[in-house]
């Protein structure tokens, strides 16, 4: 009996944990990191807020982790958009249009969240390692297409694409997809649309 007991207690944390990591997605795309407070996660829960600091530490620590479970998920579903494009060029249009496709999706508005946020040195980094993946993907496409200097290309690529997330969480003006295709003409065609 002690063993199912043990598993019970371990599983019962493991949903706890989950528990929490939903509720730290959802304050934050709710509200920015501002929002990701141990209160505010206790209260979504229902745990108590020193039952919170049982899992994290600090709300760095809830950053670092989500960096580590949902920048994967988010890399995978680019990653595949661009394995389904025939060309190149395809797949830097895949590359553009399916990371803007996911700002939009609640399931990954804290990823964005978390990277617009000034945060601690730990988790920038988990940030700049996860981008840094997010860019390596792009590389060989760019070289396929001629660019002398495709990681050059690939990490200027990404400032446009991070450009159009934000123009796309400031609610801008233009439709999202006016976004989309204004970035994609950018990568595609530079400044001359």
């Amino acid at each position: 009996m002690p063993r199912i007991r043990a598993a019970s207690v371990a599983e019962h944390r493991s949903m706890q944990r989950a528990a929490l990591l939903d509720a730290a997605r959802t304050l934050l795309s709710e509200g920015g990191t501002e929002a990701l407070t141990f209160p505010a996660l206790a209260e979504r829960t229902g745990l108590a807020r020193s039952s919170v600091y049982e899992y994290f530490r600090s709300r760095a620590a809830v950053v670092e982790e989500l960096c580590e479970v949902d920048f994967p998920v988010w890399a995978a579903e680019v990653a595949a958009a661009m394995e389904r494009a025939p060309s190149a060029e395809g797949k830097v249009e895949a590359y553009v249009r399916q990371q803007l496709a996911l700002v939009g999706d609640g399931r990954h508005r804290a990823v964005v969240a978390i990277s617009a946020s000034e945060l601690d040195a730990g988790a920038r980094e988990k940030i700049r390692a996860a981008h840094g993946g997010l860019v390596a993907m792009v590389v060989e496409a760019l070289g396929e297409m001629g660019h002398g200097q495709p990681r050059l290309a690939a990490m200027l690529l990404q400032g446009v694409v991070d450009a159009a997330v934000r123009r796309i969480e400031l609610g801008a003006a233009e439709d999202p997809s006016s976004i989309t295709d204004a970035a994609v003409a950018m990568a595609l065609r530079g400044v001359k649309g």
